[in-house]
C-alpha cells in the first residue's frame, strides 16, 4: 500500500457523529474523510477509499441507496451501515454490507470489523494501492 493509513470514507448527517467517529478512527490509526452527505461523498469522488462507514437515515440518498451507489462502482469497498433506528424491518436490505451497527454502537467492534474487512479483501487480492 503506497499510503501509511488505511482511509475510512464517513457519511452522516449528524455533525457530533462525524466528529466522534473521525476521533475514534484516527486514534485507531486510520485516515479519514468525512461527508454531511452521500451527494457529497459522490462529488468528491470514492478514489483513494479503502473503507465506507454511512448511516442509513439521511436526507436525500440514504444509506442503502449510497451502498447500491457505491457497489456499482466499487464492489471491492467494505461498506458499513449505521442506523439510530431500532425498529429497521427490512434487515435484508442490510445484505452485501461488511457489517451493520445500531447506535449507540460499540467502538471496538466497529474497529475490529473494519480491520477484518480490510484483511479479508486484501486476503482476496482486489485491494488496489
Amino acid at each position: 500500500m503506497s499510503r501509511d493509513r488505511p482511509v475510512v470514507a464517513i457519511v452522516d448527517d449528524d455533525p457530533r457523529l462525524l466528529e466522534s467517529l473521525e476521533d475514534l478512527l484516527d486514534s485507531a490509526g486510520f485516515a479519514t474523510r468525512s461527508f454531511s452527505s452521500a451527494q457529497s461523498l459522490l462529488m468528491s469522488g470514492l478514489s483513494g477509499l479503502d473503507v465506507l462507514i454511512t448511516d442509513i437515515g439521511m436526507p436525500g440518498t440514504d444509506g442503502f441507496e449510497l451502498r447500491d451507489l457505491v457497489r456499482k462502482a466499487h464492489p471491492e469497498l467494505p461498506v458499513f451501515l449505521i442506523t439510530g433506528r431500532h425498529e429497521i424491518a427490512d434487515q435484508g436490505r442490510a445484505q452485501g454490507i461488511s457489517g451493520f451497527f445500531r447506535k449507540p454502537f460499540d467502538a471496538q467492534a466497529l474497529l475490529a470489523a473494519i480491520g477484518e474487512a480490510l484483511l479479508e479483501r486484501d486476503a482476496d487480492g482486489r485491494h488496489e494501492s
